[in-house]
């Protein structure tokens, strides 16, 4: 049985991407270290990266040619600093050389070096391919980008949606209905069950640690996104919103802090529309530092890394000022593990299931994790899970551009408040009368996607992606 943990699902990493930016990062990492373990690093003359199928169709949108360096020249996405980005890349492009893991230079030029193939490789719709020249020898490595940050190599491809086990947990969950039985059978919440999973793999402290360590980044993410105006990058001049809806709903609060920023908040009125535009505000915030190749998390993806920080910036702001560490915790633990029994048995891969597999995902992940802080028994945390996902069935991924700027960020904010409607209506569901069970809506997600015309899988080869004219812009 496969065992996902939490921090596999909500990675920290730089944006705009993870399955076209994170994860072929994470591929030259790995092929820089099959290079160490061949005893071949030191011979290399020249790299070439091959892009296959929704990587080349939409590369260029999703700064998957910039991430493939960056992992060349062993910068890692969870620390590198953000401002150091464009003078490496611009460096690489300019002098035609590349800093291979930052210990010896080779010449690289990125034009040639980094060949889009628009076909697809057999196994997955995100395909790379990586070579170095060491004279008469080379050395070829293929990986594919599964979605939310995770890769595997070709050779592992019996399932392109199946990772080695990584541990072994107390309590082993693919399904959902596995998930509420050990509930059950334990007396315990959903979250207290994932955190005796993860205590399997790590201390406590440990645990604690890296779960505040995430929100800090997502409560960075929104902080900055809410106070950087301009125009994001990639030539379809989107302005940035979530700038000039912050200033309209925080007024003249003076704040230094992000604790601050959040006391601030809380202050401010809390009608109906005003908390409509608080979670827009928190979702649009952090998808356009996505956008403009920030450092996000992935949850469980950079495309939809708005949702589930929205939703629990509106618990801490809105619901529950008393709210803390633990409820914070407790929120993450569960959208993991709803986040992962979605991985397992569909997608969250929007080349292998369009955005019902991201914005989709996430939204369910938010739902469940709501549910549950809001008292909702285990069943209805699952409740909130399914209808959150039940009414993004079917969504396509049709990125103008191939950047994940429209629809995407806007995307964000309308499943942030779906899922929280999805935990109210949870919440005033009886379990008895339930004729949806989440494993349900998961296998019909998988069922969808495998239905759905690739042209809506991330290839900006249909929908608002060929209906809007880029030169209108």
């Amino acid at each position: 049985m496969e065992c996902i943990s939490v921090f596999d699902m909500l990675k920290i990493g730089v944006g705009p991407s993870s399955s076209h930016t994170l994860g072929p990062w994470r591929a030259a990492e790995s092929f820089l270290k099959e290079l160490h373990d061949q005893q071949l690093f030191a011979r290399v003359d020249r790299v070439q990266i091959d892009l296959y199928g929704s990587l080349s169709l939409t590369g260029i949108g999703h700064a998957t040619d910039l991430a493939v360096m960056l992992g060349l020249t062993g910068a890692d996405p969870e620390t590198v600093p953000i401002h150091s980005l464009d003078p490496t890349i611009e460096g690489i492009k300019k002098n035609k050389v590349l800093f291979l893991d930052q210990q010896r230079e080779i010449s690289f030029d990125w034009i040639k070096d980094i060949l889009f193939n628009k076909e697809f490789l057999p196994f997955h719709a995100n395909g790379m391919s990586f070579t170095a020249f060491c004279g008469n020898q080379s050395y070829k490595a293929t990986y594919y980008s599964i979605g939310g940050g995770f890769i595997i190599k070709e050779e592992q491809q019996e399932n392109p949606e199946k990772e080695a086990v990584k541990g072994s947990f107390p309590y082993p969950i693919d399904l959902a209905t596995e998930l509420l039985a050990y509930c059950k059978e334990q007396q315990m919440s959903t979250s207290e069950i994932v955190y005796e999973n993860e205590k399997s793999m790590r201390s406590e402290e440990e645990i604690d640690y890296q779960l505040l360590r995430i929100w800090d980044t997502m409560l960075e993410c929104m902080y900055i996104g809410c106070h950087s105006e301009g125009i994001l990058p990639g030539g379809l001049n989107v302005r940035r919103r979530a700038f000039d809806m912050h200033h309209k709903l925080i007024g003249d609060s003076v704040y230094n802090s992000h604790q601050e920023w959040i006391t601030a908040i809380r202050k401010t009125k809390v009608y109906f529309r005003e908390i409509l535009k608080w979670v827009s505000c928190f979702a649009l915030a952090v998808n356009e530092v996505n956008a403009s190749l920030g450092r996000v998390v992935t949850a469980p993806t950079n495309g939809s890394a708005g949702v589930i920080p929205a939703v629990l910036m509106y618990y801490l702001v809105i619901e529950n000022h008393k709210a803390g560490p633990k409820e914070i915790k407790q929120f993450l633990l569960v959208a993991g593990e709803i986040g992962s029994i979605f991985k397992k048995g569909a997608t969250i891969s929007a080349a292998m299931g369009g955005c019902q597999a991201e914005i989709g995902v996430s939204s369910a992940m938010a739902a469940a994790a709501l549910c549950e802080l809001m008292g909702g028994s285990p069943e209805q945390v699952q409740i909130a899970a399914e209808i959150a996902m039940e009414h993004h069935l079917g969504m396509t991924c049709d990125p103008i551009g191939g950047l994940v700027q429209i629809p995407c960020i806007e995307r964000n904010t309308m499943g942030a408040i779906k899922a929280i409607n999805a935990a109210e209506l949870a919440l005033e569901t009886d379990p008895l009368n339930v004729k949806v069970p989440l494993d349900k809506v998961v296998k019909t997600m998988w069922e969808t996607a495998k239905d759905m015309n690739n042209k809506y899988k991330e290839t900006s080869e249909g929908g608002l992606a060929v209906a809007v004219n880029l030169a209108d812009c």
